[in-house]
């Protein structure tokens, strides 16, 4: 187990990479019609996107965590930064691109609780290569980043962000890589480069499928090892997750059934939970359970973030 250097109460411990959104939840929405009006019973604003997901997960889990992120300026900006003080995440990395909106996300939520997303980025597109300082947040005290919906942010879509992740961990960082389902997909390239210098690469069922063209994790894992990552966590929802690594290969159930009320953000939060569990020392299969519980803290809510101030 990793015994953990002594920290100032301002020093970071870990720096999320990532989309903001401004999440609009519509539910139940089954069906829409192109040319007529659908009522729903049940809606939300929230800060939303894969990033801003984890680092509030991260930071409500105890963990001193900055994000590196782009805002436009206007009102949903204004939101996320104040839920982001709420919870205590460090925004000193992220940036305000004039004359930008900030990101927006219509989630449309059927009967059965799976999302749809109509997805505007925004400033997201602001996120670039050219813009990462590891300097900076090395010199916060950060060691540990966690890249979230990767194929979300065209900006580091390059090869030359296996390069960058190279180099973190050369310096001693540990990376960690989530996915999120995008037609960027159709061109994994950016991803086969970064994959082997990561410390453990995430993605859920679909987009394992995607990448790989197996339906079964196992086989996706294993497709996935051979192209280089050292570790890989396959999410399966109610089925847990599957991973596959150096010293453990096999599926990890859920230690106890949650009532779902809502499915969005259950990924961002198992990532969350996943990474402040290697912080604190865990195994990847420790890692993985302390995953399954703050999931299940965020799904058993409305929308991405509810969960984490209940």
């Amino acid at each position: 187990m990793e015994t953990r250097r002594q920290m100032t109460h301002d020093e970071l411990e870990c720096v999320v990479l990532g989309n903001v959104a401004l999440d609009v939840l519509c539910y139940p929405v089954d069906d829409v019609p192109r040319h007529a009006s659908l009522r729903f019973e049940r809606s939300d604003i929230q800060p939303g996107g894969c990033g801003s997901n984890t680092a509030i997960g991260l930071a409500a889990l105890g963990v001193r965590t900055g994000l590196v992120a782009s805002l436009g300026e206007d009102e949903a900006a204004d939101l996320a930064r104040r839920f982001w003080r709420r919870v205590g995440v460090e925004t000193r990395f992220v940036r305000t691109l004039p004359g930008e909106s900030t990101g927006v996300s219509v989630v449309l939520l059927d009967s059965a609780l799976q999302p749809r997303f109509i997805h505007t980025p925004g400033a997201n597109r602001g996120v670039t290569l050219d813009g990462l300082d590891a300097d900076a947040w090395e010199a916060g005290g950060a060691r540990f980043l966690h890249v979230a919906g990767f194929f979300l942010l065209e900006g580091l879509l390059t090869p030359e962000f296996g390069r960058f992740v190279a180099g973190l961990r050369a310096r001693g960082w540990r990376v960690t890589l989530d996915v999120a389902l995008s037609p960027n997909m159709a061109h994994p390239e950016p991803l086969w480069a970064a994959l082997p210098h990561l410390s453990v690469f995430l993605c859920n069922r679909g987009e394992a499928q995607t990448l790989t063209g197996e339906s079964d994790p196992r086989r996706a894992a294993a497709a996935l090892r051979e192209r280089g990552a050292p570790a890989v966590v396959v999410k399966l929802g109610a089925q847990g997750c599957y991973l596959d690594s150096e010293g453990f290969q096999g599926r990890i159930p859920l230690q106890e059934k949650t009532p779902v009320v809502d499915t969005t953000g259950g990924g961002d939060a198992f990532c969350a939970g996943f990474a402040a569990g290697l912080l604190h020392g865990e195994t990847l299969p420790q890692a993985c359970r302390s995953g399954h519980r703050a999931a299940a803290r965020v799904v058993g809510h409305f929308g991405a973030v509810r969960g984490w101030m209940a």
